[in-house]
């Protein structure tokens, strides 16, 4: 019976295993395609996805999200940037506020900066910034973040019925299997939500 337990226990750890190496494959190829994908082009506005900032300064790896809006707005991509992000825990500043910070201070005019400053996740990064477009007319939005992030901030969009297309700035500061690994979790937490919550919001 001790024989037989055993071996159903190793038989389901092996099986977990196989799944969870299933997952991360799956969802590594599915960011690589959408990176593959991703290229400037234009559109009404860009949207920042915001990060970690350090006091009143951008974190390196926001920096670097915002340098490439920059580029878009300067190549005239866009006529427009939203940056979204809301105050962090044991933050003084919010994202938003740092970041229109930061571009102003590389010459982006401040009339053409939006700030969503309530957004904590993706999805509220995308909702509210979909308001902001409402409000001022724009029709559709480059979303701009890290290569790894563009998979699931798609599905986002798509979700919320917002009109986007992908830009994404691969990573010199951040250990990028790292934060593939850890955006994978998040993609776990995502269709969770879309699966479950999302149709009862509706």
């Amino acid at each position: 019976m001790k024989f037989l337990w055993n071996k159903w226990v190793l038989l389901a750890g092996v099986l977990f295993l196989l799944l969870v190496l299933i997952w991360f494959g799956t969802v590594f190829y599915r960011m690589i395609q959408v990176e593959k994908e991703a290229k400037a082009r234009e559109a009404d506005v860009a949207i920042v996805l915001g990060a970690a900032v350090w006091d009143d300064k951008p974190s390196p790896g926001l920096t670097e999200r915002l340098n490439k809006a920059q580029e878009l707005y300067e190549q005239k991509f866009v006529k427009a940037i939203i940056v979204s992000g809301g105050l962090g825990e044991g933050d003084q500043f919010d994202e938003a506020t740092v970041m229109k910070q930061y571009l102003t201070e590389t010459g982006i005019p401040a009339e053409a900066i939006h700030m969503e400053n309530q957004a904590t996740n993706t999805l509220e990064n995308l909702r509210y910034s979909k308001a902001i477009m409402n409000e001022k007319g724009y029709k559709n939005a480059l979303i701009v973040s890290h290569d790894y992030h563009l998979m699931r901030a798609m599905e986002i969009a798509d979700a919320v019925s917002l009109e986007a297309y992908p830009v994404g700035t691969t990573s010199h500061v951040m250990y990028g299997p790292y934060y593939r690994v850890k955006e994978s979790f998040a993609y776990l937490k995502w269709t969770y939500h879309k699966w479950f919550v999302l149709p009862r919001e509706q």
